[in-house]
């Protein structure tokens, strides 16, 4: 059954979190909000929402290595996995604000964190808010530097909602947050139950399966842009959500329910993974090819990550 609910739990995860993405579109353009604001804004935040309920549900229920887990796992997954299987599919070209703000800010994020959870082994609600207001920050970079510049990476949004009628909105907002609250119940209950089975922590299945389910938006958006040639969104989704699963999702949670890290492992192994695979991009982006992830880095990226997964098991 742990197996049934979790595969529910993926599904309603990734239900909930679309329709929460169009309505809060939708309500954005009714409150006659920017395209670039939504785009930089309302779609991050809405397609961070299943990490932010699943971490959250785990942190309220005791479970913390599995908040903290399934951010650090899916920050490995978006560049490991996701990154990877899109450089294979088309090698991808990679902007300057790529190395000038992004992959910084991400690198700064991820120390953060890191020096936050080896100062006193939790997440209080402070070190929350103080991500949160780094977030703001950042955002309010990011907006007022792409009202200047034309060439800004900003997130894909569909302008058809824009006339959706007050009926439709409420009904899928209620639908995006009630998938997202049961796939989040289930999703825990679901990961918590099969690690009790399979003799394993429920820090590896957060890390692990949790991880690439919730990642599973990223990568299908990736995937699609990549198809279509839309190289310069992919990259700029991943490091977006990177930093977004950190400072939002880590931040509020932390905010209602401090987290409290169960797991050295988390410290001496996952997140010193997620420090790697973040810092290597850099070489990676400018060796052998200047300012291109191709199909052979690609598959680096794509064997680093199932090192990590392989490793996590055995360990």
């Amino acid at each position: 059954m742990s197996v049934v609910y979790l595969l529910i739990g993926f599904v309603l995860l990734v239900v909930g979190g679309e329709f929460l993405v169009r309505s809060s579109v939708a309500l954005s353009f009714k409150l006659n909000i920017s395209r670039m604001v939504i785009g930089l804004t309302v779609v991050s935040f809405a397609t961070s929402a299943p990490e932010l309920l699943v971490s959250l549900q785990a942190a309220i229920s005791g479970f913390s290595d599995i908040s903290l887990g399934n951010i650090i796992g899916s920050n490995i997954a978006n560049l490991g996995l996701v990154l990877g299987i899109t450089a294979m599919i088309s090698p991808l070209m990679i902007d300057r604000d790529f190395y000038r703000i992004n992959w910084p800010v991400m690198m700064i994020f991820s120390i953060v964190l890191y020096f936050f959870l080896s100062s006193n082994g939790k997440l209080t609600r402070i070190e929350g808010f103080a991500l949160l207001a780094g977030l703001a920050v950042y955002l309010f970079f990011l907006i007022k530097r792409s009202r200047k510049k034309d060439d800004i990476v900003i997130e894909e949004v569909d302008e058809k909602l824009s006339s959706v009628s007050n009926f439709k909105m409420i009904v899928w907002l209620l639908i995006g947050i009630l998938a997202l609250w049961g796939g989040s119940e289930l999703l825990v209950k679901g990961a918590v139950d099969l690690a009790t089975q399979l003799g394993v922590s429920e820090r590896v299945i957060s890390v692990t399966m949790i991880a690439v389910g919730t990642s599973v938006p990223e990568l299908a958006a990736s995937v699609i842009a990549a198809v279509k040639k839309e190289k310069a969104l992919s990259l700029g989704n991943l490091i977006g959500s990177n930093i977004f699963n950190i400072a939002s999702v880590l931040g509020i949670t932390a905010i209602i329910q401090p987290i409290v890290m169960q797991s050295p492992k988390i410290l001496t192994n996952d997140i010193f993974w997620m420090l790697g695979i973040a810092f290597f991009l850099t070489p990676l982006a400018f060796l052998p090819k200047k300012l291109e992830i191709g199909r052979l880095k690609g598959f680096i990226l794509f064997l680093a990550y199932s090192v990590f997964v392989a490793l996590a098991f055995i360990n």
